[in-house]
């Protein structure tokens, strides 16, 4: 059986489409990869490369993808709605098949020392956490690319990988093994940042929200919009129907309405199955109804 890494690398880069197109080029012309999504967002000033393949090939995927970013992206002129604080922000490695953890740790661990090399300081999360402190991706990047030049002071804040040295041009990276993450983000028919942060608080777990769900509120200004942008950490046990009817309610008892939601990335064939026994009502639905399901090997 043929193994299976995905890598879901965010690229702190979604206006300039020269640099976006060296990225995928890059990325493309790795052998042995199959990009499964590109998702560039020019309020959040971020990409998303998404890729899987053999574990090997997965991981010169990362490191071609990652030598454009250095070279060709400042972080210290960089303005984006959200959260950052490197040119390649987070580079997660998730097992899909065929892969155990410790296979892909190595790999995660090859990739840091690799960003490392190039002068990038860098932070081993969930999974591959040196410390219980480092574990959560919010938690290292708390105070974003503007608290980096303080943090790399504090004995506290010595990278894993790289330099104990702040980077002005590249900032710092967050890389790691984790369970496949969902990006779901809702935009609110409203202009009003203060609504999307209260319902972003109700959502979000460390606020007394949903077990696996991390919110923040960002506003959209090409749209006239706020979004409540989500990360599902366990889709299994925070489905995504319940992270909708959540958010829905709370829009409701503002006053506003619902535009449009946006999965962000790929999505596990599994996280799909609770929307349509709740869409649908379809309660005995199972995945091997999917005809698709059967093709894979």
């Amino acid at each position: 059986m043929k193994k299976i890494l995905l890598c879901e690398l965010n690229m702190s880069e979604g206006t300039d489409e020269e640099i976006i197109a060296q990225a995928t080029e890059a990325l493309r012309g790795t052998p042995g990869v199959t990009v499964m999504d590109i998702d560039s967002d020019r309020d959040h000033n971020r990409s998303v490369f998404t890729w899987i393949g053999e574990p090997e090939d997965v991981l010169a995927g990362a490191m071609n993808l990652t030598k454009v970013a250095v070279e060709r992206i400042d972080m210290a002129v960089h303005k984006g709605s959200h959260p950052r604080q490197g040119v390649v922000d987070v580079a997660p490695f998730v097992p899909v098949r065929g892969v155990e953890k410790e296979e892909a740790l190595e790999i995660a661990r090859r990739y840091g020392k690799f960003l490392g090399s190039l002068g990038v300081p860098v932070f081993y999360y969930e999974d591959a956490a040196t410390k219980p402190e480092r574990q959560n991706l919010v938690d290292i990047r708390k105070g974003q690319y503007e608290a980096l030049s303080e943090k790399m002071k504090d004995e506290f804040w010595r990278p894993d990988e790289g330099p104990f040295a702040f980077n002005a041009k590249s900032g710092a990276t967050v890389t790691g093994v984790r369970f496949p993450l969902i990006a779901f983000n809702v935009n609110l028919r409203t202009n009003d940042l203060k609504v999307g942060q209260e319902i972003a608080k109700r959502m979000r777990f460390s606020s007394g929200g949903l077990r696996y769900c991390r919110g923040i509120a960002l506003p959209l200004e090409e749209k006239g919009m706020v979004q409540v942008s989500m990360n599902l950490t366990n889709y299994e046990k925070t489905p995504i129907p319940v992270v909708f009817e959540l958010v829905k309610a709370l829009a409701d008892s503002y006053g506003v309405g619902i535009a449009e939601t946006e999965l962000v990335g790929p999505v596990p064939l599994e996280a799909l199955r609770e929307v349509v026994r709740h869409t649908l009502r379809v309660r005995e639905f199972s995945m091997e109804q999917v005809i698709e399901t059967h093709l894979l090997d």
